[in-house]
């Protein structure tokens, strides 16, 4: 008779795991066997489950994640130079607790991105700060952020972020600013968070790509030194994803 009222009470309080558990109890025919501490307990782990996917939620939807992907989902079948092992390595989250980095290469279609963002969504569900940005349209809101006034508050959020994905690294030419611009990034983040980056081109050509000497030895000493790397080949998944089933009957 009491369910009621203390259900409504926990809502009150912000205790939305609790109530549901309790209603569920509720309606549970061998509720009573339990004893009042193994029903609090009860209680108790499902506020503590309800919080933990509140906040997983909120850390997803703050990533802004380019595809919907987890490690549980990545297809291994298909030849491309992916190990389990290396991502199962992965998958424990060491290396984002050591500060570590993760640059993934290959050629277009090879699957970069998902996997990106499939170590993204693990890092969520570790308890970091993630964000998602495709480098070139971050290099540009930067150059529009010098301009308007928010450009230290933009670096500011992202030093602040545990680890960031930089998607598409070498798509476009780097001037100037956004040379020093990514140097600015990557020194705030220096053996302080980790940094995800995909690229159609090998690591030996980065140097190329930045295209200053100075700026790119800097920029590669914090990035690639301390990182794990994956280095993927094959055709494009989307380009066989595309092609029909040919009947072999």
């Amino acid at each position: 008779m009491l369910h009621h009222p203390t259900i409504e009470k926990l809502n009150a309080l912000r205790l939305t795991g609790m109530a549901q558990a309790l209603a569920r109890q509720s309606e549970s025919a061998d509720i009573a066997q339990l004893t009042f501490e193994e029903r609090l307990g009860l209680l108790l782990d499902q506020e503590a489950t309800w919080r933990d996917g509140k906040r997983l939620t909120a850390r997803l939807r703050l990533a802004a994640l380019r595809q919907n992907a987890c490690l549980e989902d990545i297809d291994y079948r298909t030849a491309r130079g992916l190990e389990r092992s290396v991502m199962t390595k992965l998958a424990t989250g060491d290396w984002l607790r050591q500060r570590l980095n993760c640059l993934i290469t290959g050629p277009a279609g090879v699957g970069k991105s998902f996997i990106a963002c499939a170590l993204a969504h693990q890092a969520c569900r570790e308890g970091f700060s993630v964000r998602y940005l495709r480098l070139p349209r971050l290099l540009n809101d930067l150059t529009v952020a010098r301009g308007d006034g928010r450009y230290r508050k933009l670096l500011a959020s992202l030093a602040r972020t545990d680890v960031i994905v930089l998607d598409d690294f070498g798509l476009a030419a780097l001037n100037e600013d956004n040379r020093r611009d990514l140097l600015e990034i990557l020194e705030d983040r220096y053996q302080r968070h980790s940094t995800i980056v995909t690229s159609q081109f090998p690591i030996e050509r980065w140097h190329d790509l930045i295209n200053d000497p100075t700026l790119a030895d800097a920029i590669l000493d914090r990035l690639v030194h301390h990182a794990h790397r994956l280095a993927l080949k094959g055709e494009s998944m989307r380009k066989r994803k595309s092609q029909p089933e040919t009947d072999n009957t």
